[in-house]
Formats: C-alpha cells, sequence, structure tokens
C-alpha cells in the first residue's frame, strides 16, 4: 500500500545507498523557520527529499526539503528539515511517511519541532512550548486503511507523548537557560489561519497551541512504539488575540529569532538521550 511498511523499507534502502548511515540515536524533524539546525551537525551528509522514494518536494517557505545525515553533540541524528503538508494535498498516510522511514533505519527516537500560533493568551511569540498532549481536528488519520505490517491496531494514545523524553527535553532547557512552556496542540487541515470565532472554540476544547502539522507524525509513531517527544515554537498569537492579521512572514522572523535557543535546546537533548 502507498506509504505503508513496504514502501518505507524502499525509502530506507534509497537512502543507506545514498549516505553513510550508520545507528543514528534520533530523528529529528525540523518545522517552519528551524531548519538552521542543521548547520549544527557535523560531517552532515544531505539528500533532497525529490530523491527519496514515497516523499515529495516542499513548496513552502522555511522548509528546506532536505533530510541530513550527521553528527550532533558527538552523536548521530537523522535531521528532517521541513515538511510535506496535508493543506498541500496530500493525504495523512504521505504526510506522516516520513516516520515510517526513519523506523525502517532503525530510528526509535523521534523529535519533531513546529511553529504554532498561541492560543494560550500567555503564550508570547518566540516563545518554546513542550507538547504534552494533542487533538487531531485534520479529519484524517494516517493509520486508516489495513493494518501496516508491524503496526498495532489500535494504538494507544493515553501518553503519545514520551514522558521520559518530556522529562529530557525540560532538563536540557534548564541546563541551556531555554524558557519553556508545557501546552496541548491542536492540529489542524489549514492552509487558512484560523478565525477569531475558532480560536475562541479551540480554547474551549482546552487547546493552547495551534498548528498544521505533527498530529499524524505522533499517531504513526505510536504505532509502531516509537518514542516521540515534540516542541513548539509560538511564531504568533492566534487571530484576534493580537488585534494584527497573522502573516507567514511573521512566522518566520520569529523562527528566525529563536533559532539560536532551540538549536541548543536540541542539541543538549541528544546529549542527554
Amino acid at each position: 500500500m502507498p506509504w505503508g511498511a513496504d514502501a518505507a523499507n524502499e525509502a530506507a534502502a534509497v537512502i543507506r545507498a545514498k549516505l553513510r548511515v550508520g545507528s543514528p540515536v534520533a530523528a529529528i524533524v525540523l518545522g517552519s523557520g528551524l531548519g538552521d539546525l542543521v548547520g549544527r551537525l557535523r560531517d552532515a551528509q544531505s539528500l533532497s527529499y525529490t530523491d527519496i522514494p514515497g516523499f515529495s518536494a516542499t513548496a513552502v517557505d522555511g522548509h528546506a526539503g532536505t533530510l541530513t545525515v550527521g553528527t550532533l553533540a558527538g552523536r548521530e541524528v537523522v535531521a528532517l528539515a521541513g515538511r510535506f503538508h496535508m493543506y498541500e494535498g496530500h493525504v495523512a498516510r504521505a504526510a506522516a511517511f516520513p516516520v515510517r522511514v526513519m523506523h525502517a533505519l532503525g530510528i526509535r527516537t523521534l523529535f519533531v519541532s513546529n511553529a504554532a500560533g498561541g492560543l494560550n493568551p500567555s503564550f508570547e511569540p518566540g516563545t518554546l512550548v513542550l507538547i504534552d498532549d494533542q487533538i487531531n481536528l485534520t479529519g484524517q488519520n494516517p493509520l486508516t486503511g489495513p493494518v501496516e505490517r508491524g503496526d498495532l491496531r489500535f494504538p494507544d494514545l493515553s501518553a503519545p507523548y514520551s514522558p521520559r523524553l518530556q522529562a529530557l527535553v525540560v532538563a536540557a532547557a534548564k541546563e541551556v537557560g531555554v524558557p519553556l512552556k508545557r501546552g496541548v496542540y491542536v492540529g489542524l487541515m489549514g492552509p487558512v489561519y484560523e478565525t477569531p470565532a475558532e480560536v475562541r472554540m479551540l480554547q474551549t476544547l482546552g487547546a493552547d497551541l495551534t498548528g498544521m502539522s505533527t498530529v499524524s507524525e505522533a499517531i504513526v509513531a505510536a504505532a509502531l512504539r516509537m518514542e516521540f517527544v515534540g516542541v513548539s515554537l509560538v511564531t504568533n498569537k492566534a487571530a484576534g488575540l493580537s488585534g494584527e492579521p497573522v502573516r507567514h512572514e511573521d512566522v518566520m522572523v520569529a523562527a528566525g529569532r529563536a533559532a539560536k535557543g532551540f538549536g541548543e535546546l536540541v542539541e543538549r537533548f541528544v546529549q542527554l538521550l
């Protein structure tokens, strides 16, 4: 089936044929504007998404569309700079396919990041937020269809974000002096930003952050029994909370300002694994 276990093994074989891949301790997914972390990797080797079967080119500013293998804090990792999103016309299975490929490469720890709108009024642009839980309002589930080989049919999502990895992120943030909040992330389809009425609804549901990615990745990771942790960068206050229009250009500016602290946090996290 497209974007399933067999396709993931095929993609992993291509990556290993083109890049020197040993035993990475983690895969790191980089959201909008956070791709500068790749510059921290030593002995880096990169591959365009267009050279990997089942991957798609990225068409959104701030998503480079490259897979890079290298060392961070002296440990081998795989960094995915950018995503292909459901709002670009991809089904949830396709959007979450890179998680399956990381699993096929033997990786069992996944750190994801994203740019998010702040629903919690106390979350100012530039705030890093450890994701405690999620709400999937995309209208799609990446596990729909026949169960894939190796998947749990009914994965438990009582703790989709690993408490063990969350504790390491909190410790890393304290050690490098980066402020870190905690919150619930709601994933929507996009590509429009939310209306003020929708923001009020999402707040009522208990969400602190809103974005257009991540939730399908977490679901596939749970089905594959991978440890999963996520950090959102609040790049803007959600519609109606600031009195200003929400623009993607502002998202990129906020991400650029937070890049150094984010990079230090992720590097220390990898050291603590």
